[in-house]
């Protein structure tokens, strides 16, 4: 287990180096921040101060190289545009994203998971093949124009939840948390439910497909001819062997929508890190676009080796097959 999960540690480190040198690249081959930073009457002599004081004007290699050795002590260098460290503004924006994209995991998994048992077992029933026409519909129809029909149905309209903002929080071990108020739920519902419509839909499909694929195995077929209860046979052996995928899913699912929140945040004017990264991309921010990636990605990396122990620990197979 231990060689095993320092194999998977290493393996995630060279993601991250190989992440950071291809976007460190592709962001210096994208314009000059100085372009942007500088007044249309500044001179060439205020340029080159300029140019200077960022460091854009040595060669590729040394920017690369003292980028990485601030990296490694924790500085991921200061905005262009706020002056501040990159990682600090990340930091303050990075909460209102997880718990957006906590609360639409959620919802996919307490939507999609009943949905999909339903369909899976009753196939031919009217309201299982609606349940699947509804799961098309949610993989099709684009995130913006949905955000924009729950702002004009639920908030212009009938009124009954904000369109934008994040409510009053509340400070938990020096973090700010919308959930934990009753105001601070209701500006986040809207958003939550935008985002988690195409995980639902996977989720169902995913649930679904699962079942069909479990229903005839020799195990279930057995639990019925002992005289088990239906509900004991979908709890104890339907749902347990399909969370065992479920769990993989959803683990590399939490990562894109912590990293692909940007349109739900900027439809919802939801203060996270999302709206900053647009902001910072259109600045050339590049110190600010660095942190973020390095930071999502780093995300990604936890959840994937996360996601990999649980599976270890679900399906005993892998288990016996790295211990062979």
């Amino acid at each position: 287990m231990l060689g095993w999960l320092l194999q998977r540690v290493a393996q995630a480190l060279l993601v991250i180096f190989a992440m950071s040198l291809v976007v460190f690249l592709g962001l210096h081959a994208v314009g000059n921040p100085a372009d942007l930073l500088l007044a249309p009457d500044a001179t060439q002599i205020d340029r080159a101060e300029l140019v200077a004081r960022l460091g854009l004007d040595r060669p590729l290699w040394q920017q690369y190289l003292n980028f990485a050795s601030s990296a490694l002590q924790g500085d991921l260098g200061r905005s262009f545009v706020y002056n501040v460290p990159a990682v600090t503004l990340i930091l303050q924006r990075l909460p209102a994203t997880l718990e957006l994209a906590f609360a639409a995991m959620v919802f996919a998994v307490i939507i999609g998971v009943p949905l999909g048992l339903y369909a899976g077992l009753y196939p031919e029933r009217v309201l299982s093949k609606l349940i699947q026409t509804g799961s098309i519909l949610g993989f099709s129809l684009p995130t913006f124009w949905v955000g924009l029909l729950l702002i004009m149905t639920f908030s212009v309209s009938l009124g009954w939840l904000p369109a934008s903002g994040r409510g009053e929080t509340v400070r938990v071990f020096g973090v700010e948390w919308s959930f934990l108020t009753l105001n601070g739920l209701r500006h986040l519902l809207l958003p939550a439910i935008n985002l988690s419509l195409f995980k639902v839909s996977l989720v169902i499909r995913l649930t679904r497909a699962g079942v069909r694929e479990v229903l005839p195995l020799d195990y279930v077929r057995f639990a019925r001819a002992k005289g088990l209860r239906r509900g004991r046979i979908v709890m104890m052996h339907i749902l347990r062997n399909i969370m065992i995928p479920l769990v993989t899913v959803l683990g590399l699912e939490l990562g894109s929508t912590i990293a692909f929140a940007v349109v739900t945040e900027s439809i919802f004017a939801w203060p996270g890190s999302g709206k900053l990264i647009l902001d910072s991309i259109n600045a050339l921010d590049r110190p600010v676009v660095m942190a973020y990636l390095l930071v999502v990605v780093t995300l990604f990396v936890i959840i994937n080796l996360v996601v990999d122990i649980l599976y270890r620990f679900l399906d005993p197979r892998v288990r016996e097959e790295a211990s062979a």
